[in-house]
């Protein structure tokens, strides 16, 4: 497609929307094995309800798709990891949709990924924004956290949250929601901890290192990043309580 510069909403540069997305892992031979597209899960008594995902064709509208790869799909999800865009707060929610298209060509235009590297994105009003192709309800393996794509799901939180800066209350709930409906799928308590394995040696961990995170972790828990912010992180322990009692565990 015929690339067109144009400046991203708020004057920001295009460069500022896509710096939390530095490690997005880039399909390497093995990964791009066949996998079995796995049927949709609803775990018994730890399921969360699931909130309404705006469809990425609303964002997309009518911009021309980059060529991807073949949608991956892992086996489950069994952790999120949390970033944000690095881009204004101040937004206006109707304009979002605009700003994910900025996040869209920089990372699958300019850096060549297979599609955006996050599953989900939130905005400050709390509307959810389904990101990667594959289909909300499936354990897509994303481009987010170097090392860390395979059984994760990376949510985006659309601003930056540095030392100092408030998470709005409506993003910070829809986030805890959406965590405890991907986690549920698999019974998975956004509470705990598991273990995942580095798959490159680009994250924090040599490849083949395996390693315990939070069910619901930040980016720079994986990859050396200040990614999602001191502000995003510090709401990390009220998100996985949120989440729990979404999941209505005691």
């Amino acid at each position: 497609m015929r690339r067109v510069v144009r400046r991203a909403p708020g004057g920001v540069a295009l460069a500022a929307l896509v710096l939390c997305a530095v490690a997005g892992d880039r399909p390497g031979a093995a990964d791009r094995e066949a996998t079995a597209v796995p049927a949709d899960r609803a775990s018994g008594a730890h399921a969360a309800p699931a909130p309404r995902v705006v469809p990425r064709s609303r964002w997309l509208g009518s911009m021309k798709t980059y060529d991807r790869d073949p949608v991956r799909y892992g086996d489950r999800v069994v952790a999120v990891f949390i970033h944000h865009t690095d881009s204004p707060n101040g937004y206006d929610c109707a304009d979002v949709p605009e700003i994910i298209r900025f996040v869209y060509a920089g990372q699958a235009g300019g850096k060549e990924w297979d599609d955006i590297g996050y599953n989900f994105l939130v905005d400050r009003c709390g509307t959810v924004y389904e990101g990667r192709a594959g289909g909300v309800n499936r354990p897509v393996v994303g481009a987010h956290t170097q090392g860390f794509n395979q059984d994760t799901a990376g949510i985006a939180a659309i601003g930056t949250f540095g030392e100092g800066t408030p998470v709005p209350r409506a993003m910070a709930d829809s986030i805890a929601a959406l965590a405890a409906w991907k986690l549920g799928m698999s019974d998975v308590d956004p509470r705990s901890t598991t273990r995942l394995t580095s798959s490159n040696s680009l994250s924090r961990y040599k490849k083949g290192t395996s390693a315990d995170f939070h069910t619901i972790s930040g980016h720079r828990d994986g990859y050396e990043t200040e990614c999602p912010g001191e502000a995003l992180m510090r709401e990390l322990p009220a998100i996985r309580e949120r989440a729990a009692r979404l999941q209505k565990r005691g």
